[in-house]
């Protein structure tokens, strides 16, 4: 793997520079200065204390996580969680032998039929090769042998996480999957 310079003309195969001119002085980079650290936007919940404590990821803890983000949601009994807008829904569960797994998945309610799969493929992978989160797929035809669209996003939290946490991701899950979806409709021009 290679090592990517700190700084703009060092691209390794020598020292970085050093402060001081002696050999017995400590290496330190010199003309590296770490970007200041962002304050992050806190999220505002009304009426609703979030809980600084680590505590394990359950389905109890998303529904509650749901709430809080006003987002309107299913249970199905098998352990997982629906909500459903305009033109998709997203199912929230855990998966993994301890449900330790967070995923997102997303679907649009309109299909692909089975002679649009090339071009189905192209755009899903157009979509995985210039989004960061939720990446999608082309599932497996439908019993009407239509062609469903999947957009995916999983997180391992086996440590756990704070509400605060789970809140934030919840909510970047459900916008991104709308944007899909909405992508999918307009520049995508897929459904």
């Amino acid at each position: 793997m290679p090592w990517w310079s700190w700084r703009p003309g060092h691209a390794g195969g020598g020292e970085p520079e050093s402060r001081g001119g002696t050999s017995t002085d400590s290496k330190v980079r010199m003309g590296v200065t770490p970007p200041a650290q962002r304050e992050p936007e806190r999220l505002s919940v009304p009426t609703v204390e979030l809980a600084p404590a680590v505590a394990p990821v359950t389905l109890r803890r998303v529904g509650e996580a749901l709430d809080m983000l006003d987002v309107r949601y299913l249970a199905d009994g098998d352990g997982s969680l629906l909500a459903m807008w305009e033109r998709h829904a997203v199912l929230f569960t855990l998966e993994g032998p301890e449900d330790e797994i967070l995923v997102m998945r997303a679907r649009p309610h309109s299909t692909v039929p089975p002679d649009w799969a090339d071009r189905a493929y192209r755009v899903v992978n157009e979509w995985n090769h210039t989004r960061r989160f939720c990446k999608a797929y082309v599932g497996d035809p439908t019993e009407r042998g239509q062609l469903p669209i999947y957009a995916e996003l999983q997180v391992p939290l086996g440590s756990g996480a704070h509400d605060a946490l789970l809140v934030e991701m919840l909510d970047c899950g459900a916008a991104v999957a709308t944007s899909f979806v909405d992508w999918l409709h307009d520049e995508g021009a897929l459904l």
